[in-house]
């Protein structure tokens, strides 16, 4: 449910024109916690230790860090959108809809929680390929909603004791990938 949220009040933001920077980092935000109580959940059931819950909730957030950077990159490309930028370390002016105090508020959040995940993911990637196809597609491809299908189907075959390896492995793979390609 929250992925589906997710996707379409990105796309009604960009359909209406209407683009937010308080939503741009409460989808960071939300994005987190929904990952954190999921592997914390995940961890107390099946007793992992602390480490591997938290290795576990870091290589995430670096995939999504990746799929951003490349997505940011290919929305300038195209359509131009820049409420979502590669380097978040200057506060944006708030759009006529929303309150300068709200986006101050988040985008301090994101700068304590989030940017230096991005700094790391744009110095290790770097611009990509001229059409961003290949990064786009790798780096998706362990985005929140193949993870949930990959989950999803580990829990009906009763076989979640492996979703630690397939998450750091498969995370850390696609990574490495997608950081040599772009830097070829």
């Amino acid at each position: 449910m929250k992925g589906i949220i997710d996707a379409v009040d990105g796309e009604l933001a960009r359909i209406r024109k209407r683009p937010s920077h308080v939503g741009r980092y409460w989808d960071t935000v939300a994005d987190t916690i929904g990952l954190v109580a999921v592997m914390w959940a995940f961890g107390r059931l099946y007793s992992w230790e602390p480490m591997l819950t938290f290795a576990l909730i870091l290589s995430t957030l670096f995939q999504y860090s990746l799929f951003n950077h490349y997505s940011i990159l290919m929305r300038n490309l195209g359509s131009g959108d820049t409420t979502s930028r590669v380097d978040e370390r200057e506060k944006p002016v708030a759009y006529p809809w929303e309150k300068q105090s709200h986006v101050n508020f988040f985008h301090i959040i994101y700068l304590m929680g989030f940017s230096w995940q991005d700094r790391m993911i744009s110095n290790l990637s770097g611009q990509g390929s001229p059409n961003l196809g290949f990064e786009l597609t790798v780096s998706s491809s362990l985005g929140f909603g193949m993870q949930s299908l990959i989950i999803f189907s580990l829990a009906l075959t009763e076989h979640l004791n492996y979703l630690p390896e397939l998450i750091l492995g498969l995370n850390m793979v696609l990574m490495t990938l997608v950081v040599l390609r772009s830097r070829m």
